[in-house]
């Protein structure tokens, strides 16, 4: 991805008077921490959506990136009645599912049938969607029948899209599809989001999910509050926090410990793909930044903002580990020493941008 700080200048979120450190772990401290830092922009929007204002926001990222996250927190933010979050990934792998199932599968095939308008039928791509492996792009126009099947489930929303356009031929549909699914006159938004490989890397790599709830954590980067030590293995090893699975201990997913080599073709298309969109004119864009400048972040940022690292260490006297943070330094796509924010940071800045290309006030 090129460098676009001509165009998108770096802005810090620190606040004059606020002194508070937030909880981002806790869904309170979070609520205050955004009505501290964007009290103004959350109202202007909050009265944008009441009075029945919709838009569609295009979010492009690597995978990994926090596109997921980033939506889940605007509509903890402004509310599920408002906002919809779709992600294609999911809905592909919903409709996998559902063709194994008689009753959804008649429901998908009746809407297919309806909606569908492509160049091979509706029999071919759905054979196409349940032989597909992860390498394969499913047809466009079979995608676009399959969101918008969502859409109409959701009604009239706030649209996330995460994960379309895919590739650099999907970029002139998207260009189209607020009018391809007939949603009036809203303004269409791409949010592009900046991340330095690295974080990516080691978030696949020290990713660990509950094997009960399924809850992700990361060894490094996001920890429980609770951790043990495999005498055998020696290593490390995480608590899921739910009370519900009982301190389970969470593990890695098949294949993360390969980092990003395993989709670094995806990766690289990506990057063009976010490259590619910001040549286009007429639409407006914004640019979320995962990481900044260590000499930057010192004045501009609260150093809860800042993602740490992890540390863990056996107490020998009761045989618990104990957990301790550290600043994490990383070096950024161009060798630079950086931060990676925590996610409310970015979606701080992504509240403050909407509000900006969209011209609200």
């Amino acid at each position: 991805m090129k460098n676009y700080e001509k165009e998108f200048p770096l802005k810090g979120t620190k606040v004059k008077g606020i002194t508070k450190k937030f909880d981002f772990s806790d869904p309170i401290d979070r609520r205050e921490y955004f009505n501290k830092k964007a009290d103004k922009e959350i109202k202007l929007l909050k009265k944008y959506f009441d009075d029945g204002n919709t838009f569609i926001a295009y979010f492009l990222g690597k995978k990994g990136s926090g596109k997921g996250t980033y939506a889940k927190m605007m509509i903890e933010i402004f509310g599920e009645e408002r906002i919809g979050h779709i992600s294609v990934g999911d809905i592909v792998r919903a409709a996998h599912k559902g063709l194994e199932d008689e009753d959804k599968k008649k429901e998908i095939i009746d809407y297919l049938s309806k909606n569908y308008r492509g160049y091979i039928s509706v029999e071919q791509a759905m054979e196409a969607l349940l032989s597909r492996d992860t390498k394969t792009l499913l047809p466009t126009e079979f995608i676009l029948t399959l969101v918008k099947k969502e859409i109409d489930r959701l009604e009239r929303k706030i649209l996330f899209i995460d994960g379309f356009p895919r590739d650099l031929d999907q970029v002139s549909y998207s260009l189209y599809f607020r009018d391809l699914i007939n949603y009036r006159e809203d303004p269409d938004v791409f949010v592009a989001i900046d991340i330095p490989e690295i974080v990516i890397d080691e978030r696949m790599k020290n990713r660990v999910v509950c094997p009960k709830c399924q809850t992700p954590r990361n060894l490094k980067l996001l920890a429980t509050k609770q951790a043990g030590y495999d005498e055998k293995k020696k290593k490390f090893y995480l608590m899921c926090d739910n009370p519900a699975c009982d301190k389970a201990r969470m593990g890695a997913k098949e294949g993360d410990s390969l980092g990003i080599e395993a989709v670094r073709d995806r990766l690289e298309l990506d990057d063009s793909l976010i490259d590619k969109i910001f040549t286009l004119h007429g639409i407006p864009k914004v640019l979320l930044r995962n990481a900044v400048p260590v000499d930057f972040a010192k004045d501009n940022f609260d150093d809860y903002e800042i993602t740490p690292e992890y540390v863990y260490e056996c107490d020998e006297s009761n045989k618990r580990v104990k957990i301790s943070e550290k600043p994490w330094i990383l070096k950024d796509d161009q060798g630079n020493d950086a931060y990676s924010l925590m996610p409310p940071a970015v979606v701080l800045s992504l509240i403050k941008q909407l509000v900006k290309v969209l011209e609200i006030s």
